[in-house]
């Protein structure tokens, strides 16, 4: 399926802001990917480590910033307002179980297209990159999955975090 990946609000300072940002984050980790192939280490696992570790810090902080247990709180430090613009999230389903988000954007797609990145390497780094949510997801205790998902060809990036039974 081709990859299809337009953004629908782009009038918003902040967000356009953030979103390049957020572009200049995936520029960094295609070039890393290319340059530790180039130096004959294994580009997947060296950026999979890396953001796994970095997901893992950023869970503990979330953890710690949050006022009280469970994935309500957890969702209000996961997803700010300018977050949930920057990626058009839709949350779908937020209670003590689960939170389920649909994501209708996302600027690290559009930041590899960019680099001319071929559909193949886009898919392994967006999956890649999720190692970050996993990473937070496993620091807070949350099980994760990671559904549909526009470098796939999809509409949306389906994500999950889900209370541990």
């Amino acid at each position: 399926m081709e990859i299809k990946n337009e953004p629908t609000l782009v009038d918003n300072e902040i967000v356009n802001v953030l979103r390049g940002a957020i572009e200049h984050r995936a520029t960094w980790m295609c070039l890393m990917m290319e340059a530790a192939k180039k130096a004959g280490l294994d580009p997947e696992a060296f950026t999979r480590e890396a953001i796994t570790k970095c997901g893992h810090f950023h869970g503990a902080n979330m953890q710690r910033a949050q006022k009280e247990e469970g994935i309500p709180a957890f969702k209000e430090v996961f997803i700010s307002d300018n977050v949930q613009k920057v990626f058009e999230m839709d949350v779908k389903r937020c209670d003590e179980d689960e939170l389920y988000i649909e994501f209708h954007y996302c600027p690290l797609v559009t930041a590899w297209k960019k680099l001319g990145a071929t559909d193949e390497e886009i898919k392994l780094m967006c999956d890649a990159a999720m190692d970050g949510d996993r990473g937070i997801a496993a620091e807070c205790n949350y099980g994760y999955e990671l559904g549909k998902t526009i470098a796939n060809g999809h509409d949306i990036c389906e994500v999950t975090f889900r209370k541990n039974k």
